[in-house]
């Protein structure tokens, strides 16, 4: 059987901010879905741990400061709950789904290490439609935003910019594109893991490439699924 018709593992965040090393977790949702099973959804809505949330990433998701701090759980707890999620459904061989893999893992690793817990461990499977898409369909023009791949692949999105919604978007996307990609879905997940590992570096190369055109110091990271921090992150 095909892996896109076994359970998948959508997993989204939405965070104060788009820098990994520095910005924080402020919503998250794994969902488990498909594979002839109930969908099971775990939500949480962290307090920040005190920091603040720029209006700007709130105008986005809808959540501000001052409901973060009256309404979520401890940051530490968060992320707790959060690794604890993953890791059930690692041990159970389900594929963890994230657009943008890197940043929501990455996040999630930092923020780990940040309140003193063991990230999750490397070499579990991971599918991301992102990814998967801008490598199939290369030459497409248009954004690549999940609202958009949505649209391409005519899957429904709730409401955007919300854990919930976006995680399960996620999954609907990836079984889309597999359904429609025999290369996708016939490969087996350990060798479709290694395969998009490659896809992201020669991505990234690329288009680090195309940037220097104009900013001849323009860096683009090829790591995937996980952006490993680096010696002078660590310290910060």
């Amino acid at each position: 059987m095909s892996w896109h018709l076994g359970r998948l593992a959508g997993f989204d965040i939405e965070s104060s901010g788009l820098d990994v090393e520095t910005d924080r977790i402020v919503t998250a949702c794994v969902v488990q879905c498909g594979g002839g099973q109930p969908t099971v959804t775990a939500s949480w809505l962290s307090d920040v741990g005190g920091m603040e949330i720029p209006k700007q990433a709130s105008d986005i998701h809808k959540v501000t400061t001052e409901k973060a701090r009256a309404e979520g759980k401890p940051a530490a707890d968060v992320v707790a709950d959060i690794l604890a999620a993953l890791g059930q459904v690692i041990t159970a061989g389900i594929p963890v789904v994230a657009m943008n893999a890197p940043f929501d893992l990455t996040m999630l690793d930092r923020e780990a290490r940040r309140h003193g817990l063991a990230p999750l461990p490397s070499g579990f499977p991971v599918v991301d439609p992102l990814l998967l898409d801008r490598t199939v369909d290369r030459f497409r023009k248009g954004r690549r935003t999940l609202t958009d791949l949505c649209a391409h692949y005519k899957v429904p999105l709730g409401k955007a910019h919300t854990a919930d919604a976006d995680a399960i978007a996620a999954c609907r996307v990836a079984w889309s594109l597999a359904n429609r990609h025999w290369g996708i879905r016939e490969t087996p997940l350990a060798e479709l893991h290694q395969q998009q590992i490659g896809w992201q570096a020669a991505w990234a190369d690329n288009h680090q490439s195309h940037l220097r055109k104009t900013n001849p110091a323009a860096v683009v990271r090829g790591e995937w699924p996980l952006l490993p921090q680096t010696e002078s992150e660590a310290a910060r």
